[in-house]
C-alpha cells in the first residue's frame, strides 16, 4: 500500500467533466499541484452521496484558502457515472475521477473486493498530494467514516 512520502504511481484515469471525458494519467493530473484526493467505494451509494462527497463540496473554498489547487473525488466507476453523480451532487468545483478498471486504485494498493456487491472497488480514504508526493494519507477501517472526512483533512492541513 502507498505510504506518506511515496510518489503517486502512474496509471490511466479519466477526468469526468460535466460535458466531456479527459483521458490522462495520475502523474500528469497531479504534477505541480497540491491536491486533496478522496476516494470512496461507489458513486450514488449511501455514505458516499449523503456525507463524503457533500462534505468536500461544502468545504471546497476552505481548501482553496489552504493553498489547495485541486479537490478530487475518485471512484472505481466509469466516466459517465462520475459525470452524472457530479451533476447530481452539484460538485462542479470537484475534479471527478473515474478509475473504471481500478488501475490507479490497484497501483496504490487501496483496492478491496466486494464480490457480488460490486467487484473490485476502492477503499475509503483521503490523501494530500503535493507535486506528486503523498504528504497525508488517511485510510478508513472497514465500515468507518471519520479519517477521510473533509473536516478531518481540512484540520490536518
Amino acid at each position: 500500500m502507498i505510504s506518506v512520502g511515496d510518489n503517486i504511481p502512474s496509471a490511466n484515469i479519466a477526468v469526468a467533466k460535466s460535458d466531456e471525458q479527459i483521458n490522462t494519467t495520475s502523474t500528469e493530473l497531479f504534477a505541480g499541484k497540491k491536491v486533496v484526493l478522496f476516494a470512496l467505494p461507489g458513486a450514488f451509494t449511501p455514505t458516499c452521496s449523503k456525507s463524503h462527497l457533500p462534505g468536500y463540496v461544502t468545504l471546497h473554498d476552505e481548501f482553496v484558502k489552504k493553498s489547495v489547487d485541486m479537490v478530487a473525488c475518485l471512484s472505481v466507476n466509469d466516466a459517465f457515472v462520475m459525470q452524472a453523480w457530479g451533476r447530481d451532487q452539484n460538485a462542479e468545483n470537484i475534479t471527478m475521477i473515474a478509475d473504471g478498471g481500478a488501475a490507479f486504485t490497484k497501483a496504490l494498493g487501496l483496492e478491496m473486493d466486494t464480490a457480488d456487491f460490486g467487484g473490485i472497488r476502492s477503499q475509503r480514504y483521503a490523501m494530500v498530494i503535493d507535486d506528486g508526493k503523498v504528504t497525508i494519507l488517511n485510510v478508513e477501517a472497514a465500515g468507518e467514516f471519520e479519517a477521510s472526512k473533509a473536516e478531518t483533512i481540512l484540520e490536518a492541513l
